[in-house]
């Protein structure tokens, strides 16, 4: 059995190491059956978001193969990679290609998989914002739409996936893949220097990130957010490992509303294991990411999420995640309630055991041997 399996972007490599590593361990069995996979990268050879020490992180080997498609218009975008797709696919013929999340290239991916009559698999799928106008939306519904396989984290997403009319036969609740990582790497994880140069014990401190656009550009509104924020902290250290439009943003509203962000700690985004480190030994998470409450749940730590929805809702219902949108004041009672250790209950949901490669990789074998 071939595999192709493709990445868009530097968060896929993490949700498919789990794959890679069980792939390689069975291919290393003396039992199993002959397979094969090759790994795909839509991007470029040069992409400075691919770290070098992030498949070393990972341990795994980087891609066989760069499409080299870099465009910033997602039209243009799709139909390049539909292009170097279909070309690929010529030289190297797959019997499955794995796909992972909602990005505009796996949506081409997709496509040009189902059109030349191969296995598609989509991992996390069943995860919907139920908001039409986000690009992202409309590649999910593609992508499950056409895909053979639906692999989902949860019960949520298999009801979702039921709902739009998904077979049951298609659909397998595997678990949460990114925990996959955590369980492996528990013992890998490096402590971050800035811990160590700040004087900053494990357990003392918050880790704060911002990626979405709609929160950094909204300028009163993140103000009035930081400003409540700060207010209720108590002064604990708040870890902020941000990217520049993030941290800049940050720093001109301190400048020019007189914030006190003197607990604030800017460091640079962190390689896999020092981040992973770094959040599993917080007292807590403020973060717009929900990969990082996604694993905030597994690791039990308590977590904030800026936003209104959440693809996993079991990160809410069983985890430590709990949602405030972009409300200041809602912001401002979770934050306090968090350095108080006023927590709710939580517990690990079903499957997010660290298990899940294992479970997408016998049931891909017995759906080939079939």
């Amino acid at each position: 059995m071939n595999i192709c399996i493709v990445a868009g972007a530097r968060p896929n490599f993490i949700k498919e190491a789990p794959i890679i590593r069980a792939l390689k361990n069975k291919k290393n069995s003396p039992d199993s059956v002959s397979i094969d996979y090759r790994l795909v990268y839509t991007g470029a050879k040069d992409d400075p978001t691919l770290e070098q020490s992030l498949f070393k992180d990972l341990q795994i080997p980087g891609p066989d193969a760069y499409l080299g498609i870099v465009e910033e218009n997602l039209n243009e975008l799709t139909g390049k990679v539909m292009s170097k797709f279909e070309e690929y696919l010529q030289t190297y013929p797959a019997d499955v290609v794995i796909v992972v999340d909602d990005l505009a290239s796996a949506m081409a991916v997709a496509i040009v998989t189902k059109k030349r009559g191969i296995i598609l698999a989509h991992i996390a799928a069943g995860t919907r914002s139920f908001d039409i106008s986000m690009p992202k939306e409309v590649n999910r519904l593609v992508i499950d739409g056409l895909s053979d396989i639906l692999f989902t984290a949860g019960v949520s997403n298999n009801s979702i996936a039921s709902k739009e009319g998904a077979e049951l036969s298609k659909v397998y609740m595997v678990g949460n893949v990114l925990m996959d990582n955590i369980r492996y790497n528990h013992n890998r994880m490096i402590r971050p220097s800035c811990l160590e140069e700040s004087g900053i014990r494990d357990g003392e401190y918050l880790v704060f990130t911002l990626n979405r656009k709609a929160l950094i550009t909204n300028t009163e509104n993140l103000r009035q957010m930081l400003s409540r924020m700060l207010s209720v902290s108590g002064g604990i250290p708040i870890i902020a490992a941000l990217h520049d439009s993030a941290k800049e943003a940050i720093i001109l509203l301190g400048r020019d509303y007189g914030l006190d962000l003197h607990t604030v700690h800017f460091i640079e985004p962190l390689g896999y294991l020092e981040f992973g480190y770094l959040t599993m030994h917080a007292k807590g998470i403020i973060t717009d990411s929900g990969n990082v409450a996604e694993e905030a749940t597994f690791n039990q730590v308590p977590c904030i999420t800026l936003n209104s929805y959440t693809e996993h809702i079991e990160t809410i219902t069983v985890g430590t995640n709990v949602l405030v949108g972009e409300d200041p004041e809602r912001l401002a009672k979770a934050v306090e309630d968090m350095v108080n250790g006023n927590w709710k209950n939580s517990g690990i949901p079903d499957r997010w055991d660290g298990r899940s490669a294992e479970r997408i990789l016998r049931i891909l074998s017995e759906i080939k041997s079939n």
